[in-house]
């Protein structure tokens, strides 16, 4: 009880160290927070040190759950959907241009690659379909609806957690600068630059989190996201025949947003910030869940697969982006959510500095959700053919 106490403790305090030290020292703001979290959490989780806790995955499921579930609300609270709407076009454009680029290189890795000494490629390559267009929750769907070996779930879950986990990092550090060279910046960014605000408050937003003044705010949003969070968790309870946690982050999101039309909520201070602290927790959690020892080497052809879908359908996607006028931002975070899940967008959208592209990212990921289940057994079936 007490290591896993202790353990929590870390995954709470670390982020806070990661910020001070932003805070601080320029170097490390160079980097960016949210990429430092991502590397000491893998860091941690491949040194051994987790094994003093007997109980450390449970720990880290409950943390990582429960950071995500009340970050994505606070993130919405503050949002105006009205903004928004006008951005909705380039980001349906840039779904589908996300959904054809997954299904190339899905489809195109599997004529590549089913030579090699794997059996049930048809299944690997649905299994991988619904996780590179939904997440882990289409994944483990198709496996069961497809009765896919077990090994290579495990497999295709590994390789995704470690080829992920680098996927990340570039996402967070320089993705935007490389494809800059190929996409047009985002508007919004581009009016942000012109003004006179401080850099300062862009290199420490988060300690106001600090201020008294802002604490009757955050305690009131905070309720307001726990509630929505729990009456999430019940509703997907009683509704039989849907995946858990589909559900789960579409209420919330759906939520998020409803409440974020009443001024009181949306004008609640410092509620986006109190959100990305929480994005961090996840971070520091989910990265220390990596395990490089869990790789298994005789079944490198399914890590090259792993590899070409990520890699591959981020650049037919950033193509066929630029062909059509799509910027940048909306490039990178409809890309996230389709490659990694609705849960890591407002991470790559703090990177990015620019949170009217949330919204965008939490719906793609939403809708790659819905469509992930069928996408993988159509793809199984038609390839099994």
């Amino acid at each position: 009880m007490a290591a896993s106490t202790a353990l929590t403790i870390f995954y709470l305090a670390m982020p806070m160290l990661i910020l001070h030290g932003c805070y601080k020292l320029a170097w490390l703001r160079r980097i960016g927070p949210v990429a430092l979290a991502y590397l000491v959490g893998f860091l941690v989780g491949n040194s051994g040190i987790l094994s003093f806790a007997s109980s450390y995955r449970q720990v880290q499921e409950v943390v990582s759950t429960l950071s995500i579930l009340l970050a994505i609300p606070l993130m919405l609270f503050s949002m105006d959907l009205r903004r928004w709407m006008h951005m909705a076009k380039p980001t349906l454009l840039s779904m589908v241009w996300a959904l054809a680029a997954a299904t190339f290189t899905v489809v195109s890795g599997f004529f590549l690659l089913r030579g090699q000494s794997v059996a049930e490629w048809q299944h690997i390559a649905g299994m991988m379909m619904g996780l590179y267009t939904g997440g882990t929750p289409n994944l483990v769907s198709i496996k069961m609806a497809l009765g896919a070996n077990e090994t290579h779930f495990l497999i295709i879950a590994t390789y995704d957690l470690i080829v992920g986990a680098v996927h990340l990092l570039f996402m967070v550090s320089i993705a935007q600068r490389v494809f800059l060279k190929i996409l047009k910046p985002h508007p919004i960014v581009r009016q942000q630059v012109g003004t006179n605000e401080p850099a300062a408050s862009e290199d420490a937003p988060y300690w106001g989190l600090l201020q008294r003044q802002a604490w009757p705010s955050l305690g009131k949003a905070s309720v307001l996201a726990m509630l929505i969070s729990m009456g999430s968790g019940l509703v997907s309870r009683i509704l039989p025949g849907i995946s858990p946690m589909v559900l789960i982050i579409l209420l919330v999101t759906t939520l998020g947003i409803a409440v974020s039309f009443v001024p009181a909520v949306r004008h609640m201070q410092r509620t986006y910030e109190l959100g990305m602290y929480l994005i961090m927790v996840f971070c520091v959690v989910v990265a220390s869940m990596a395990d490089l020892q869990q790789v298994d080497l005789r079944s490198v052809a399914i890590g090259i697969y792993v590899v070409w879908v990520v890699a591959g359908s981020m650049l037919v996607h950033a193509l066929l982006c630029r062909i059509s006028g799509i910027d940048v931002d909306t490039f990178l975070v409809t890309s996230t959510a389709f490659i990694c899940s609705p849960a890591i967008v407002p991470i790559v959208v703090s990177a990015l500095r620019n949170r009217e592209v949330l919204f965008s990212g939490l719906s793609v990921g939403i809708m790659g959700y819905a469509m992930g289940n069928y996408l993988g057994l159509l793809v199984a079936w038609g390839l099994g053919r």
